[in-house]
């Protein structure tokens, strides 16, 4: 079996967020198809307990726990040497040693790096001779500019900066690579356009879904539904995703500012539940606006999203695709979102999900839903997320995406053939948070 050398920025376990979902499936994939070496960091002391699972997956593996505290250090200095903080966030002499190693052997034909930062160590005379697929997920780049412009000097100056000196990184790494891969043709056609030097080497693999795992809930009250989070009766909103990262926090702070009082007003008793994982202080004080709840973190995030009326997100800053959208879409729910947030999903609004572009219409399209579900009419939103969750079954397959993956690693169209078929042991499917 072909050996290959795979290296992560974030330990791809538990599927609990964006990142480490598709890092995870990739990593499944690849270890039916290669010897795989996994080289990552650990940024979270929970996430060490999964590390021997993980391992189980792979030929050998380098662990390395991040120090925040250093990384930001070396962030920082990027600014005087004029050098992107992403990619000095995340270099570790370590991790660069162990690649060393790896690749001294010889045996070892086949790299990818997910992530933008994970591959400068990839990018010297070492890695030259290798097959090198970088996997960019988002144009990290544009997601920094849209940072600049919605933040307050200085920080607009400092994000803006490192929009272009990431740009130039994302640009020479492409060149250097064999292929470069993005979640969606959205995200791979914009960067054809930042970098048309590398445009013959740009392709997309789009995200999939555990369908199995989010699949409708039977109805509160079923003989064979569990206890739900609200109660009987609740018309209830829900938001899911990590709570400390910036757009999710941009998002339920501007819906509860700009979308919420509204809703109350006519609808007194309405909920909203903002359900995720590490809530940052300015989550967590939304708890004190009346019907606004902050869950945290939570065992199994299916029972809210199946009790609710109505998935929100109200996403402003986004790149590539929500898997909140996907995994509310799967259940069979009708999902209300900004455009950002439908980037990559290629549902029409109306059928499949609810499109709103500004205030106004989330709350006339939420108002909408709520009218119905309290007069008793599910009709609408059955046919809505029954469409909703046949899109994912069509279009978000996973083995069928990562089939795009494995083309451009240079897998023959049958996947690889009967080195696919050994059996590798997985951990246990976790909830997300």
């Amino acid at each position: 079996m072909r050996e290959l050398l795979y290296l992560v920025h974030r330990l791809p376990y538990p599927p609990d967020k964006g990142d480490k979902i598709r890092s995870w499936h990739m990593l499944q994939y690849l270890s039916r198809h290669f010897r795989v070496h996994l080289g990552c960091f650990i940024d979270d002391e929970d996430d060490w307990q999964h590390a021997k699972a993980v391992a189980a997956l792979c030929a050998s593996t380098r662990f390395i726990g991040l120090r925040r505290g250093a990384a930001r250090w070396r962030a920082a200095r990027a600014l005087l040497a004029r050098q992107s903080m992403s990619v000095q966030y995340y270099r570790d002499g370590r991790l660069l040693q162990w690649v060393d190693g790896v690749l001294s052997g010889g045996k070892v034909r086949h790299a990818l790096a997910y992530s933008g930062p994970m591959a400068q160590y990839l990018d010297g005379s070492a890695g030259r001779h290798l097959h090198r697929v970088i996997d960019f997920v988002d144009v990290d780049s544009d997601k920094w500019r849209q940072y600049g412009d919605s933040k307050p000097w200085p920080l607009s100056q400092l994000y803006r900066r490192e929009a272009q000196l990431l740009l130039q990184y994302e640009r020479h790494i492409a060149q250097q690579f064999t292929a470069a891969s993005f979640v969606s043709p959205a995200e791979a056609a914009l960067f054809r356009q930042c970098a048309p030097m590398a445009r013959r080497k740009t392709g997309h693999f789009c995200n999939g879904v555990d369908a199995a795992y989010f699949a409708p809930l039977p109805p509160p009250g079923a003989a064979a539904a569990a206890p739900g989070p609200y109660a009987p009766g609740a018309q209830v909103l829900v938001f899911t995703g990590a709570m400390d990262y910036w757009p999710n926090i941009d998002a339920v702070q501007w819906f509860v500012r700009r979308v919420w009082p509204a809703l109350r007003r006519e609808f007194p008793q309405l909920q909203f539940h903002i359900v995720g994982s590490r809530p940052a202080p300015a989550v967590t004080a939304l708890a004190r606006v009346a019907g606004v709840t902050v869950t945290g973190r939570v065992p199994d995030i299916r029972p809210y999203l199946a009790g609710a009326a109505l998935a929100v997100a109200p996403l402003r800053i986004a790149r590539g695709v929500q898997n909140k959208v996907l995994e509310a879409m799967a259940m069979g729910k009708i999902v209300l979102a900004s455009p950002q947030a439908l980037e990559g999903i290629a549902a029409q609004p109306g059928l499949e999900l609810l499109l709103a572009r500004n205030d106004t219409e989330f709350i006339h399209h939420a108002a909408r839903v709520l009218r119905k579900h309290g007069e008793g009419d599910a009709a609408t939103g059955a046919a809505i997320g029954a469409a909703a969750r046949q899109l994912v079954l069509q279009d978000h397959d996973w083995e069928k995406n990562l089939h795009g993956l494995g083309t451009m690693l240079g897998l023959p169209p049958d996947g690889g053939g009967a080195a696919a078929s050994a059996a590798r042991p997985v951990p246990a499917r976790e909830p997300s948070p």
